[in-house]
């Protein structure tokens, strides 16, 4: 199991994917760059950890645009409460 991000690093991420999502690559050196270029963090730990968890979410979003989306088919249940 990975380790747990904190509450503040995850909001970070977040918003600077929303604000700049087509900037963000899942490749981890070329978003610490740009989180070092939209935000304050004097932190370089702090940086890191928002970086790769902005790659790993821009991973997750291709993974999730590439598959098919899932139907639930619906089933017919009136013949069975008749």
């Amino acid at each position: 199991m990975g380790r747990i991000k904190t509450l503040l690093s995850k909001r970070i991420a977040k918003k600077l994917i929303k604000a700049h999502s087509d900037e963000f690559t899942p490749e981890f050196d070329k978003n610490k760059a740009l989180v070092q270029k939209y935000t304050t963090v004097t932190s370089s730990k702090l940086r890191n950890i928002i970086a790769g968890y902005t790659a790993r979410l821009v991973k997750q979003k291709i993974i999730l645009d590439k598959e098919p989306k899932r139907r639930m088919h619906e089933e017919d249940l009136s013949k069975y409460y008749e």
